[in-house]
């Protein structure tokens, strides 16, 4: 089953700690990260060999073709995970109600990726508070339990401890269903007056870090700035809890985000290296197509 693979932690004997970011196709990385001249479409087998999870952000804003999902699983090994996000159409539009046509259709389109399948992502606007309780609460009882499931809520009263926080916890653990974790204090620190940067700031909200409902496959976001030495002192933050996980037998996955995305593949290899320093049973990356590192 699908959602059996996604906590399954162990790769050859190994352990497995996912890294990447949000997309794969990025022009500023062509001649950094990716061969100069690469074409569009071609990025997503190169930026596998540097990351091994990607959250796939494009299904945010539209179904992909069967073609285009076959393209994929044919540009990644059985080793890369893709936690995609439902589309937009049921968590931002029609607010998570009367969705199951949408929701089947999405994961009827995607299973064909199998094992490739990391838990798939419900990220909800900051507008939906506890006036949707009941809504969120029913669609999580209807999730299949063959898929993973991480869930992304920006409403602060999902983190200041009152009764829908506590309800919504409760919900997540008894359903297996990791609370996604968006670490955006490094951004929100940046005093830069780059446009990335405010904009980053406006739409990535500075909520309060919780580890408490990470589930068996936690998911954290760490939304860093323009400088990468900075971004990469927010993300080293976070081996000693990423060390506690693995030790625990779960399977996390790391995202590195900034304003402009120029240093991310890196950043997030970095990171890699950085656990595994600290835990050595951390399976490696793949090496890079035509390239070493750059952190």
């Amino acid at each position: 089953m699908v959602g059996e693979m996604v906590v399954t932690s162990a790769v050859d004997g190994m352990e497995t700690l996912g890294v990447g970011c949000p997309m794969w196709a990025h022009r500023p990385w062509v001649g950094r990260f990716y061969p100069a001249g690469i074409r569009p479409g071609e990025e997503l087998a190169h930026y596998a060999s540097w990351c091994n999870a990607v959250e796939g952000n494009t299904t945010f804003y539209a179904e992909p073709s069967a073609s285009t999902i076959a393209a994929w699983g044919e540009q990644t090994d059985a080793g890369f995970r893709f936690l995609f996000k439902l589309p937009r159409t049921i968590t931002h539009e029609k607010r998570l109600r009367d969705v199951a046509v949408e929701v089947r259709s999405f994961l009827d389109r995607v299973a064909p990726l199998g094992e490739r399948l990391g838990p798939l992502q419900v990220q909800l606007p900051p507008s939906f508070g506890p006036d949707d309780l009941d809504a969120l609460g029913a669609f999580l009882r209807r999730l299949p339990s063959d898929f993973g499931w991480a869930l992304e809520v920006r409403h602060r009263s999902y983190f200041d401890g009152s009764a829908p926080h506590r309800r919504l916890d409760d919900w997540c653990q008894q359903r297996g269903i990791a609370r996604v974790i968006l670490d955006a204090r490094c951004v929100h620190a940046a005093r830069d007056q780059a446009p990335a940067t405010i904009e980053e700031q406006r739409n990535k909200p500075n909520l309060p870090v919780l580890v408490e409902s990470a589930g068996s496959h936690p998911v954290v976001r760490v939304i860093g700035e323009q400088r990468p030495d900075v971004t990469m002192d927010a993300l080293r933050a976070w081996v000693p809890q990423v060390v506690h996980w693995l030790e625990e037998g779960r399977t996390p996955h790391v995202f590195v985000h900034q304003p402009d995305n120029v240093d991310s593949p890196g950043l997030a290899r970095a990171f890699h290296e950085a656990v595994r320093a600290e835990r050595s049973a951390v399976a490696p990356l793949p090496d890079p197509i035509g390239q070493a590192p750059l952190f």
